[in-house]
């Protein structure tokens, strides 16, 4: 631990002394440092086919090499999963590469182990910083410092996607913002012939937790009491009340209600999409991967039904206080420093400055003109003139007209949510009690987390 203060303490001061240096070399495009730079990333040429978000993070690594010509850029590029091994190896052994993509759920035990660098004075004198995504940062926290600078594009758990024309003949111009509201259209839908109001498919158990809890969850909590789950320092637990709610009530509306197919429970978000597609049902909750698929086959086979799609949030429980306007979205990896790059502050300079680019306005810029993609940096008034209305709403609604919370299950650790997930599908069968499974959770927490 001393060690590690040490290294924070130093790091932060040779980061502060740099800072406006930093902002000025950027600007001039010229910087002191002349020797190489090792970075590591798993952005691959085969992955940035039709990956927006690769395919900016080469354009942007590509520009500031050509911006830098007296620096020497290693590049390490692995595919994903070899990716995850290898940086693990590296960290074990203390050799990380001077830059390199953090993952959300290491980001605790690196940097008590003074193994990346303190860029919380970096992040906050970026000269993007009023245009972060500020809740992006929540898994590269841990002791209120901030680590990494969240890279790579974003994309949706949580999405409600509703056919605008059916609601509007049922009296409604949006999507109703409460569940009360839901449950009143429902009732409407059912008179004129419908079985339910919207689809939903939990058959793999994931989707109820990654496509509805932790939105609903922060509905109940906010945003901090998950930030306090990932940094495991007791602030917060499973067994907080608002959870417990969040749990009760995600068991009830399915469970107790008349709103969601009845099997929702055995078929799969990809089994249910196929339901609003085929027009029996009004609505889908789902992610944006299934907003991709229901746009492309609607715009193939109805095209009327394809420009009345619409986009909403989930809807509020009349008892939450929290972010009515929120959707989990999340960037799991962030640009980090090694530790040691402070040692040679025109290298730092460097390295912040390629940070900079690979987050920045150019990345978000190019990542929404070309794919209708998002990342760290919010761009105001993106031309999106050459997408569909359906993309450029969903764009809009992605990243512009909502608030943003954790997806649950990319951080903390896989048995935690292994015992949530099976949890909750009996609650949503109506079995079992939320008091309890919120004391299941919390013990899998504490034994294969905290520990």
């Amino acid at each position: 631990m001393k060690r590690f203060l040490a290294l924070t303490l130093g790091t932060t001061m040779a980061a502060s002394m740099l800072l406006s240096a930093t902002a000025m070399a950027e600007e001039a495009s010229a910087l002191a440092y002349t020797g190489e730079i090792n970075m590591m990333h798993f952005s691959t040429s085969e992955e940035s086919e039709g990956n927006g978000g690769s395919d900016g993070f080469r354009t942007m690594i590509a520009e500031w090499e050509e911006a830098h010509p007296e620096i020497t850029l290693n590049q390490n590029v692995l595919a994903n999963d070899e990716y995850k091994t290898q940086i693990a190896t590296m960290a074990a052994a203390d050799d990380l590469p001077d830059v390199f993509l953090l993952q959300g759920m290491n980001t605790i035990s690196w940097a008590s182990q003074g193994l990346v660098l303190d860029m919380t004075d970096i992040i906050k004198e970026s000269p993007y910083y009023e245009d972060y995504n500020t809740a992006y940062f929540t898994p590269f926290t841990a002791d209120e410092k901030m680590y990494a600078l969240p890279a790579l594009t974003g994309g949706t758990c949580t999405v409600v996607i509703y056919d605008k024309q059916i609601w509007a003949d049922m009296g409604y111009d949006s999507f109703p913002a409460t569940w009360d509201e839901v449950q009143e259209a429902t009732d409407k839908f059912i008179e004129a012939g419908y079985e339910y109001s919207i689809a939903f498919g939990n058959g793999g158990q994931w989707q109820a937790n990654s496509d509805f809890l932790s939105t609903l969850g922060n509905r109940y909590t906010g945003p901090e009491w998950f930030a306090h789950i990932i940094a495991g320092d007791g602030e917060a637990a499973f067994t907080d009340e608002a959870f417990v709610k969040a749990l009760d009530f995600t068991g009830k509306i399915f469970s107790e209600t008349n709103i969601f197919n009845p099997d929702y429970n055995s078929v799969t978000n990809e089994d249910a999409r196929e339901y609003f597609i085929a027009g029996e049902a009004p609505a889908f909750i789902g992610g944006n991967w299934d907003e991709s698929y229901i746009a492309a086959t609607l715009l193939e086979t109805d095209e009327e039904k394809y420009n009345n799609i619409g986009f909403a949030v989930l809807p509020q429980p009349s008892d939450a206080t929290e972010a009515p306007n929120s959707q989990n979205i999340g960037l799991g990896y962030g640009i980090a420093i090694n530790a040691k790059v402070a040692e040679d502050p025109d290298k730092l300079a460097a390295c912040v400055d390629l940070a900079y680019k690979l987050t920045g306005a150019d990345f978000s810029n190019f990542v929404a003109t070309n794919y209708a993609l998002g990342g760290l940096t919010k761009v105001e008034d993106v031309d999106l003139s050459a997408f569909s209305q359906v993309d450029q709403d969903f764009y809009n609604w992605s990243y512009v007209d909502t608030e943003t919370c954790e997806i649950y299950d990319s951080y903390v650790d896989p048995a935690v949510w292994s015992v949530c997930n099976t949890g909750l599908q009996e609650l949503m069968n109506g079995e079992g009690d939320a008091a309890t499974l919120a004391a299941d959770i919390q013990a899998a927490y504490e034994e294969n987390f905290l520990n």
